[in-house]
């Protein structure tokens, strides 16, 4: 018997992959149908319905109509695109394919059905794909007449705009058919990676962990649905928020992944979020059935309408306290920004440190920011003088004596926080609000430093400041209504996006962003996929601006390890607990860009 390694059937290079069927004509199916047609291979889809497969050619006729008028095809070549493609519901249409590639609903009884059927139908030398995201490749493959033809080919909705196409291998897959597909991939315009076989794979595998924890966040009522989408949108960047993701890739779907991800892993992550099930099982599911986290002005929709979790629209029922000057703490790049950032709203800064000399040099930093903007064309140099005559340069906190708001953007220590909080207590006016820039220290351990908690905020900045348009408001126990409106007004003010959190560890966005990291790392460590296979698949797959382990070298490793350990010290769930390869490149002084090395090398300057 010939082994998967020296089967002659799977030498495939001579042979293209020049006819595909395409098993399932969903939107998945539909979409990858479009993509082979237009690249010149011969498809067959294949439905149990005759109104999908309708649906299907009625969808790539559209599709490649609006490519003509864009200027993407000629007519000659939707003509020839549509004339690839056929259709039928008899899973013998297969019989001459070179790859059948499954879309099939994610149950394991209805892809078994399929690709034992298939056994029957096509040449022994043809490569059978699933599409799944969820269900095991290996389980499809071991009970299939010929396993060393079955991999996964994962492709990313909306297939034609997607470029990311996870190729996964089971113990059992040929080499050789694994390079037909990648081949494939390639020659459709995609960036293909090679994964193994676990549900997830890398992008859904990173991606479901994070998109749950969002939904246990909204949940637990920490912060509402508009608030957590808008933090990850504005703090990282990323398309769309969580929860508005999950409503796109169907509720029921999210947690039929993340019950495959739990079976294999039992890591609580992974465990799906109550509310899930509470939604799917209530017809919820999302956009497609018009409610989901969101409601939507019908099924299948985009437009998110008002329901009855929509926030009031209007400025805050209490009154807020009246701000007019403003006291920045620090001398380093958060504190700089946060002081360029008032003065240009127009306040009055005072941005005092620990020496005058410290101060003068952040006031300095600030004008270079300045310089550059004018440079850039997005103010004049008569406004960027202006705002910088704002600032004045102190090297004592007794120049907080009169601001209205003081604000620290000091090292992450507890200690020195309070230390300074008790300093503010005592030169600052009564009424001033007190605020701490903290990104994962208990803002309320800052409040009990002073004589009046609740004047004390949290006002989480993401850098750089001047650019970023996020404000976490972090109220403890303790926080005055009062002062929590001011403080958003004040956001309002200097063209920031407010979100409300409550006073734990990570608040939202490090909250949901670290336990993503680390599983990154995790995967990297047991050698599950490369660094840069994982940070391709997130940028291409995810759409995040950056890779996990591109972003991670910029935060900085020791930066992102401390958040780790105090978020796995706040919770207290074990797949929160660092992963050891981040833990040793600390150790190892490797800390990211900073260092000239962290998870890559790089050049010095």
């Amino acid at each position: 018997m010939a082994t998967p390694l020296s089967d002659p059937s799977l030498s495939l290079s001579a042979s293209p992959l020049k006819t595909v069927a395409v098993v399932g004509l969903g939107t998945m199916g539909t979409g990858i149908a479009e993509i082979l047609a237009k690249a010149g291979r011969e498809v067959v889809g294949i439905d149990i319905s005759e109104a999908a497969a309708a649906q299907a050619t009625a969808a790539l006729e559209s599709s490649t109509a609006r490519a003509v008028q864009r200027g993407r095809l000629t007519e000659q070549e939707r003509d020839d695109s549509l004339a690839r493609f056929v259709t039928s519901t008899d899973l013998r249409a297969a019989a001459d394919a070179d790859l059948v590639i499954e879309v099939a609903p994610e149950s394991y009884d209805i892809k078994h059905q399929i690709f034992r059927e298939l056994d029957g139908i096509v040449r022994p030398e043809t490569i059978l794909a699933t599409g799944t995201n969820a269900l095991s490749v290996t389980r499809l493959a071991a009970d299939s007449a010929r396993p060393e033809r079955v991999l996964g080919l994962h492709f990313f909705n909306p297939a034609p705009a997607m470029k990311l196409v996870e190729v996964v291998s089971s113990v059992l897959t040929a080499p050789a058919a694994v390079a037909a597909v990648t081949d494939l991939a390639l020659e459709l315009g995609k960036e293909p990676v090679a994964v193994g076989d676990r549900p997830g794979f890398v992008a859904d595998g990173l991606l479901f962990g994070y998109l749950n924890q969002a939904a246990a966040m909204y949940e637990a009522k920490y912060a509402s649905r508009e608030d957590i989408d808008a933090a990850m949108k504005l703090g990282c960047g990323l398309p769309m928020g969580p929860l508005a993701l999950l409503d796109l890739i169907g509720v029921d779907t999210a947690r039929t992944v993340l019950e495959a991800m739990y079976a294999e892993s039992h890591d609580r992550l992974h465990a799906p979020s109550p509310i899930l099930k509470q939604l799917s099982e209530a017809g919820l599911t999302g956009r497609k059935s018009g409610r989901g986290f969101y409601t939507y002005d019908a099924p299948g929709s985009a437009t998110v309408v008002r329901d009855a979790l929509t926030p009031p629209e209007g400025a805050s029922l209490v009154p807020g306290r009246t701000v007019r000057s403003v006291g920045v703490a620090g001398s380093g790049t958060m504190a700089s920004g946060i002081a360029e950032v008032f003065a240009k709203a127009g306040y009055e800064v005072a941005l005092a440190a620990r020496s005058e000399e410290k101060a003068q040099a952040a006031k300095a930093r600030i004008g270079k920011s300045l310089s550059r903007s004018v440079d850039k064309g997005r103010m004049t140099a008569e406004a960027a003088a202006e705002t910088l005559g704002r600032i004045t340069p102190a090297g004592s906190y007794d120049a907080f004596a009169d601001v209205d708001l003081a604000l620290e953007a000091v090292a992450e220590d507890l200690e020195i926080k309070q230390q300074l909080f008790a300093t503010f207590d005592k030169v600052c006016k009564p009424g001033a609000i007190l605020a701490t820039t903290t990104s994962s220290l208990p803002v309320v351990a800052c409040a009990r430093a002073t004589s009046r908690p609740q004047d004390v905020v949290g006002m989480h900045f993401f850098n750089p400041a001047p650019a970023m348009k996020l404000v976490e408001v972090v109220r403890t126990v303790l926080t005055a209504d009062d002062v929590h409106a001011t403080v958003r007004e004040v956001c309002a003010k200097v063209r920031k996006h407010p979100v409300d959190c409550g006073d734990r560890a990570g608040f939202i966005v490090n909250a949901l962003l670290f336990p993503y990291l680390n599983n990154a790392i995790k995967m990297v460590q047991e050698h599950y996929a490369t660094l840069d296979d994982i940070d391709a698949a997130m940028r291409l797959g995810g759409g995040y601006p950056m890779g996990p382990f591109e972003l991670l070298d910029v935060v900085g490793l020791d930066v992102s390890l401390a958040i780790e350990k105090v978020l796995h010290r706040e919770f207290r769930d074990p797949g929160l607990a660092p992963a050891p390869l981040l833990e040793h490149l600390v150790a190892a002084g490797c800390l990211g860009r900073k260092t000239g090395r962290g998870f890559r090398e790089y050049a010095r300057r």
